[in-house]
């Protein structure tokens, strides 16, 4: 079984993510934006059987999106990177920040979200599924 590590940037908070990703892609929202200070996410979803926290202590900050869901976002305790979360739209899956994975080269996204909140020198590529908000409900 194929499996993939990752860690924060002081290297206290360490996991292992096992199998493939149920799915990956882009979000341009700006909860996105402002949590990772970037212009977009990057995100791969495992399992949670397929997740697995190897050491370290997370602090967690818990907010409700504009769609209503919960979304639960996990970061260093230490040095405050943002590694993965959860979403009560997803239940039983992980977000996993691609930016904290050890090797990201096995990450090929499939779509982009929230592309109408696209910053304007981003380019979004066409083969991709783009959607102008969420995916639909």
């Amino acid at each position: 079984m194929e499996t993939h590590s990752g860690s924060c940037l002081c290297g206290q908070v360490s996991y292992v993510l096992r199998g493939e990703p149920e799915n990956q892609g882009h979000c341009h929202c700006m909860a996105c934006k402002k949590a990772t200070s970037a212009s977009f996410a990057t995100l791969v979803y495992y399992k949670e059987e397929n997740f697995e926290k190897i050491n370290g202590k997370t602090s967690i900050y818990e907010y409700v999106s504009d769609r209503g869901n919960t979304l639960i976002k996990e970061f260093c305790k230490n040095c405050g990177s943002l590694l993965y979360g959860t979403n009560t739209g997803r239940p039983g899956i992980r977000s996993i920040y691609v930016g904290c994975l050890d090797d990201a080269s096995f990450v090929e996204p499939k779509w982009n979200v929230y592309i109408s909140r696209q910053l304007p020198f981003i380019s979004i590529d066409k083969n991709l599924d783009n959607f102008e908000e969420g995916f639909k409900k």
